[in-house]
C-alpha cells in the first residue's frame, strides 16, 4: 500500500493503477498502444511501483519500454537476470578496514534518472529471482541503492508460450502491478505508419490480422510482431522473408502482392487525374487503401487520395483512409492538410462525422 500525501488514507496498487488508466486494472490485458499510455502514465505521476509486462514472445514488450524511455529522454538499463550469477547483481564482497563491504557492478545505475529493466524475469532461476526481490521491494541489494529517479519495471514469458520459465515466488509477484499485453493490429499499425513499415506488410495484415502473431513452437520462424519488422527490412531489400515469418505466411504475403497488378494505378490517384472505379475484392481494397496513406508525399497528394475516396469508396473505406492518413501525418503536423480540407465542404463533412476516430 502507498500512502496518500496530506491523508490518512492508502491506496492499494490496483486503486493506483485505476488513476493513471482508468480504462485498465490490475489484471486486464492491453494491446501495446494501452500499454504505451498506462507506462507515460506511471512516469508523468512518478509512481515507482514495481511492474511487469507479460506477453508471448515478439510482442513488443521490451520495445515499448525503450520508446518509453527515449519519450521522455530518461536513461534506460536492460538486464537479463538469467545471464548473470547472484555476485553480479549484489556485487563482489571487498576487505576494508576490517569490514567486508560490497561493490556493486558498473551496469547498476548511481545517478540521474532511468528505467531499470529486468526483461525475461522468470527466466532466471528461483536463486536470482530471490537476489532480485529486494531490488525490487526495497530498491536496494546488499550496500547498493537505487537512486530516486529509476523505475524498476520487468518483463517475461508466459508458460503457455512454452517459454523456458521458472515459477515466479509469490512474495515477488505480490511486488508488482501485473499488466498481460496481447498482440493487436491497430497498434502495429500505428506503429508501423510512423516506422515505414513496409506498405505490402501492413496492407497484407489488414487483411489477414490473424497472422499479425501466430506462434508455431515446432519452427523457428513464425510471424509475430516483431518478425514482420524484420521482414519489413527483408522485403525492401529483396530479399526472402520466410527465414522470419516461416514460409505459410511468406507464401500468402506473396500471394497477396498478385492484386497490385489490378489496382488503380496510385500515382494517378495521388495527382488527381484518375477516374478508375474503387476494386471489388477485398484484398486489392486494402492494398489499394493502404497504398495511398503511404504514399502520399504531402498535404496536398493526401487530399487528392481522400478525395478519390470519397467519389469512389464506400463510407467505411473513406473513413479508414482518413483515419490511416491524420495518424501518419500526426508527428510532421497536420495543419496544410487540414486547411485544404476546410476549403471543400464535402471532405470537411466526413471529418466532422468521423472526428472521434480522426482525432482520437
Amino acid at each position: 500500500m502507498q500512502r496518500i500525501p496530506g491523508g490518512n488514507l492508502t491506496e492499494t496498487k490496483c486503486q493506483i493503477a485505476h488513476k493513471v488508466h482508468p480504462c485498465i486494472t490490475q489484471t486486464e490485458r492491453v494491446s501495446p498502444t494501452e500499454l504505451a499510455k498506462y507506462l507515460s502514465g506511471l512516469i508523468e505521476h512518478r509512481l515507482k511501483i514495481s511492474t511487469m509486462l507479460w506477453g508471448p514472445p515478439g510482442v513488443g514488450k521490451s520495445s515499448i519500454v525503450a520508446q518509453t524511455a527515449r519519450k521522455y529522454g530518461i536513461g534506460f538499463i536492460d538486464v537479463r537476470l538469467s545471464q548473470l550469477a547472484p555476485t553480479d547483481l549484489r556485487g563482489l564482497p571487498v576487505p576494508l578496514d576490517g569490514v567486508s563491504r560490497w561493490y556493486p557492478p558498473e551496469f547498476l545505475p548511481q545517478e540521474g534518472q532511468g528505467i531499470f529493466f529486468l526483461d525475461e524475469l522468470n527466466m532466471a532461476p528461483p536463486t536470482m529471482q530471490g537476489m532480485a526481490q529486494q531490488l525490487i521491494l526495497d530498491r536496494k541489494v546488499g550496500s547498493y541503492e537505487l537512486p530516486e529517479g529509476w523505475f524498476v519495471w520487468a518483463a517475461g514469458n508466459r508458460k503457455e508460450d512454452r517459454a523456458a520459465v521458472f515459477d515466479m515466488p509469490a512474495p515477488l509477484a505480490n511486488r508488482f502491478i501485473h499488466l498481460e499485453v496481447a498482440p493487436d493490429f491497430e497498434s502495429f499499425k500505428d506503429y508501423g505508419l510512423r516506422a515505414g513499415i513496409h506498405e505490402r506488410i501492413l496492407a497484407f495484415l489488414a487483411f489477414r490480422p490473424v497472422l499479425l502473431h501466430l506462434m508455431d513452437s515446432r519452427r523457428p520462424a513464425w510471424p509475430s510482431p516483431r518478425s514482420w519488422e524484420m521482414a519489413s527490412a527483408l522485403l525492401k531489400a529483396g530479399l526472402n522473408i520466410a527465414p522470419v515469418v516461416g514460409e505459410a505466411a511468406a507464401a500468402e504475403l506473396e500471394a497477396f502482392g498478385q492484386v497490385y497488378e489490378v489496382l488503380p494505378e496510385l500515382a494517378e490517384i495521388l495527382e488527381g487525374q484518375s477516374s478508375r472505379p474503387f476494386p471489388e475484392e477485398p484484398s486489392a481494397r486494402y492494398a489499394l487503401t493502404m497504398g495511398l496513406t503511404l504514399r502520399a508525399e504531402d498535404a496536398r497528394q493526401g487530399l487528392n487520395a481522400f478525395r478519390w475516396m470519397v467519389e469512389a469508396a464506400p463510407p467505411e473505406w473513406v473513413q479508414l483512409l482518413v483515419a490511416d492518413l491524420y495518424r501518419r501525418m500526426k508527428p510532421h503536423g497536420l495543419g496544410e492538410f487540414a486547411l485544404l480540407v476546410r476549403e471543400e465542404p464535402r471532405l470537411r463533412a466526413y471529418l466532422e462525422a468521423y472526428r472521434e476516430l480522426v482525432l482520437g
